[in-house]
């Protein structure tokens, strides 16, 4: 059956082989069964669920089309192969004692290679992920804390915390949710705290640890600062966050605190990889940190935690100490991890509707003194309901922003209930957004229009050309394209024996002319995809003798990191700018020319960070990048290319993404609008069993 891959054919022959030396036969049935879960764990789901396939069809689950390029031009479809199997046939097939485990059966061995659990069939190992999550989540959940008691001397600080960090509650104000999530967060060993861009999760968070600092520092018998340590899934966003943090610091009033400087160092925290965090041991999927060796610390927050798959928050949760708080921080509508799973889009799948039980509530306003409204009440939600907080108000993007109004209606297109349909998403170009544009690419002139509008930004495609457009009470630029910093690094070179501040003020801005414009894309191969617009781009540039070459490294070349480098302190995800510095020949004549590459600190200090192009070893040109590198980034114009087919990879939270990665201006680039409503209209829903086990 070629829609499976050969890794799938190929667990499937070992298990056959193992049960037939153990002269056990397998059904064929059984053996389907185990390809299906080893294809869906490819796919990013963590096992196969073999009801939802019999009733919503195999061909929409099994979308990844086939492999082998050699096979006949017809296929048999995945319907086809298993049309009139039902799910007793399911059910009975998996009842094999010899390779399958039943989850309900605590006698079970425990060195089966599959369980199941109903129609659900995990590989075992991520099942073991599922149960560690859950079980730890439980525990966390369980344990009460002194906070609980509104009575108590640290509630009492906590409450204090807050006026002090919020200003005066208002009662009779609308529910100011990044202090409502302070309060829930404070009070529990796991929290999450989910909202859309804009919405102050790291502002929310630095208050936060200031007042959960606060709080330890106040206490009458164990007086003490808490260990805090903040982590990313990746090098980027740990980068990103440093920055965000640094800044929400810096802007932190702690006047009303008498020990407001020892506060403010307090929660003065670096943001590293969670790898590093964990201790990662190279050569193997473990690390040095792990419930026989924890780490060291109180509280612990994860930013971007969409992006940590399940194995990552499996070994996390077991490495944390029983009585430290885990926070995790994300925006649950983006993308998930690359690998299996999606965590916190599963933990927050009811986050919209609240849920809190009547006592939450009135324990909330109590401390917080914010007013909730009681359509996020009811007292059928679970403990874990109570854990999770949505901040709901965007103080980026208002009523009169398209890209908030666009990423929004994405959000709704396509799902059960169909709040906004995929053409009313379409039709939002139209409604004379100034901040939003949608280009239709012509089919004899694709490339020219790609190519003239990253280069020139698209002005002419934005209502009144981008001019004039007032936010926040400031005038916007209109859009840039690539052109725009390579005139920056052109018109403010330096000369020959410029100081190292000169050649850093310089490189900084050629960097933030740079980060004014990206192209995002949902593939990497393929006209429309990474590689494709790279190729397009550079010469296009190098057409109007923007850059002086194609290939190699050259002046004005954008880089991107693929992979942590710690030697040269460089994060995947990182982009850097090739600069030519002048400097005098040695023979003291003329002048020549050397290559430097220009990364910013990302540590809000403002520094640069200079680097030989022949250390770096991971780098790949980025005038394009997909949509999942973009993760943790942000841009000032945001340019979304979509391809001119359907693809599996094009869903709902893809266009999510590449929508609210852009802060002032955002294009579509697209040759098909059948392809964005399509795109919409698919959503990532990743099989798996994490919410049912955290409500049994």
């Amino acid at each position: 059956m070629e829609w499976l891959r050969a890794l799938d054919l190929s667990l499937v022959q070992l298990l056959k082989t193992e049960a037939e030396k153990a002269g056990q036969p397998t059904e064929p049935l059984l053996l389907m069964a185990i390809a299906l879960a080893s294809h869906q764990l490819g796919r990013g789901h963590v096992c196969v669920d073999l009801a939802t396939m019999n009733r919503k069809g195999y061909d929409a689950l099994l979308s990844l089309p086939p492999e082998n390029e050699d096979a006949p031009e017809y296929r048999l479809l995945p319907s086809e192969v298993l049309l009139g199997v039902s799910e007793r046939d399911w059910a009975d097939a998996l009842a094999n004692p010899l390779l399958v485990a039943d989850a309900s059966d605590p006698s079970a061995p425990e060195n089966l290679p599959l369980v199941r659990d109903g129609l659900r069939l995990y590989l075992r190992r991520y099942w073991r992920y599922e149960q560690t999550i859950a079980s730890r989540i439980e525990q966390r959940l369980a344990r009460q804390s002194a906070i609980q008691d509104a009575d108590s001397g640290d509630t009492r600080h906590l409450a204090e915390a807050l006026e002090r960090l919020f200003g005066p509650a208002r009662p009779d104000a609308a529910t100011d949710w990044q202090r409502v999530a302070c309060a829930n967060a404070a009070r529990q060993g796991f929290s999450v705290i989910t909202g859309g861009p804009g919405t102050g999760k790291t502002t929310t968070v630095v208050r936060l640890l200031a007042a959960l600092q606060h709080v330890a520092m106040n206490r009458t018998n164990d007086s003490r600062q808490l260990i805090i340590r903040l982590a990313a899934p990746t090098g980027k966003a740990a980068a990103r966050l440093n920055e965000s943090i640094a800044g929400a610091i810096d802007n932190l009033d702690l006047k009303a605190f008498g020990d407001g400087e020892a506060l403010r160092q307090a929660i003065l925290t670096e943001v590293t990889t969670l790898h590093r965090l964990m201790g990662s041991i190279p050569g193997s999927r473990q690390f040095r940190h792990n419930r026989n060796n924890p780490l060291l610390l109180d509280v612990l927050v994860v930013d971007e935690a969409s992006m940590v798959d399940v194995e990552m928050m499996a070994q996390v949760l077991d490495a944390l100490p029983e009585n430290a708080q885990l926070i995790l921080l994300g925006d649950k509508d983006q993308l998930a991890s690359v690998d299996a799973g999606a965590v916190l889009g599963d933990l927050c799948q009811r986050a919209h509707q609240g849920r809190y039980h009547a006592s939450t509530i009135a324990w909330l306003e109590k401390i917080s003194g914010c007013p909730i409204d009681r359509q996020f009440m009811d007292d059928q939600g679970s403990t874990l309901d109570q854990s999770i907080t949505l901040l709901r108000h965007s103080y980026r993007f208002d009523a009169q922003s398209g890209i908030g109004q666009l990423a929004q209606a994405v959000n709704q297109a396509g799902t059960e209930d169909q709040i906004v349909a995929p053409q009313a998403v379409s039709g939002l170009f139209e409604e004379g957004y100034s901040d939003i544009a949608r280009v239709l690419l012509p089919p004899r002139s694709a490339e020219a229009t790609i190519s003239a509008h990253c280069i020139d930004g698209g002005a002419r495609y934005f209502q009144n050309e981008g001019r004039e457009r007032q936010t926040g009470g400031k005038t916007i630029a209109p859009p840039e394209g690539y052109a725009h910093y390579l005139d920056v690094m052109k018109a403010s070179a330096p000369g020959v024996g410029a100081s190292q501040e000169a050649l850093d003020q310089w490189a900084g801005g050629v960097l933030k002319a740079h980060n004014q414009f990206q192209v995002l894309c949902a593939l990497r191969r393929g006209p429309f995809g990474v590689e494709g617009l790279n190729q397009l781009i550079a010469q296009a540039l190098r057409d109007r003798r923007l850059i002086p070459a194609t290939e190699g490294w050259y002046a004005g070349r954008p880089v991107l990191v693929t992979r942590n480098d710690y030697s040269v302190g460089l994060m995947n995800g990182d982009i850097g700018i090739t600069l030519s510095l002048p400097v005098e020949a040695e023979n003291g004549q003329g002048v020549r020319q050397i290559l430097r590459v220009a990364f910013p600190a990302n540590d809000g200090s403002g520094r640069i960070k200079w680097v030989l192009p022949s250390r770096l070893h991971a780098v790949e040109t980025v005038y394009a990048m997909t949509v999942h590198k973009s993760q943790g980034s942000e841009f000032i114009h945001t340019c979304l290319v979509l391809p001119d087919r359907t693809n599996p990879v094009l869903t709902r939270e893809l266009v999510y993404t590449g929508i609210t990665r852009a802060r002032h201006w955002f294009s579509l680039l697209l040759p098909d609008e059948s392809v964005f409503r399509e795109a919409i209209g698919r959503g990532v829903t990743r099989t798996s069993g994490l919410r049912a086990a955290l409500e049994k």
